[in-house]
């Protein structure tokens, strides 16, 4: 079975994801407020070249920075047709990173990294720790900077937030996790 991955079916693949990963398993314990409040804007790139998602990255910046937080607090931007490779996105984050500083985003926003093949150095690619941070498709996710602030602040002890990620993700297993986005990955599919 096949089908044409469209933005729509993209978007309930990764919407999908975050309800059974990031929120149900507390992935991170700041998604639920805007998730719920609908104020989680997910778009879709079509760039199949690292350049035509970095052009798109700035647009969403732009988009973010002019719109009210109460609105828009954090945007997903989905882009499945470019960097698929695992490590060729890492290497892109170096621009993403370049751009934050040279655009004058830095003070204002951060950008959260997930993929498919996400891979934290000195794991195995099997290993279930990597799926706090596993998506459907290759992700940036902007977060503004003063939201994630008052997250932090409103939050007992953040730093644990990562070890506490991957303990849950040992305890549900890889086998667990991978049959999770599986099942998010059969939306659309006739």
């Amino acid at each position: 079975m096949k089908t044409t991955l469209t933005p729509d079916i993209a978007i309930a693949r990764t919407r999908c994801w975050v309800e059974k990963a990031v929120i149900a398993f507390n992935l991170c314990p700041f998604a639920r407020k805007p998730y719920e409040g609908e104020q989680v804007r997910y778009v879709v790139s079509d760039a199949r070249e690292p350049e035509l998602l970095l052009e798109d990255l700035q647009r969403e910046l732009e988009h973010l920075r002019a719109s009210d937080s109460l609105a828009v607090e954090t945007t997903v931007l989905i882009h499945p047709w470019v960097l698929q490779d695992f490590y060729d996105y890492n290497d892109f984050l170096d621009l993403v990173d370049a751009l934050l500083e040279q655009g004058g985003y830095a003070e204002e926003f951060q950008v959260a990294s997930l993929h498919p093949a996400y891979q934290f150095a000195g794991t195995e690619p099997d290993d279930a720790e990597n799926y706090t941070n596993r998506s459907p498709y290759p992700v940036l996710h902007l977060l503004r900077v003063d939201g994630v602030a008052r997250a932090i602040a409103a939050y007992a002890d953040p730093d644990r937030i990562p070890e506490r990620n991957i303990a849950r993700m040992e305890q549900e297993g890889a086998a667990r996790m991978r049959a999770m986005l599986d099942e998010c990955m059969q939306i659309g599919v006739e």
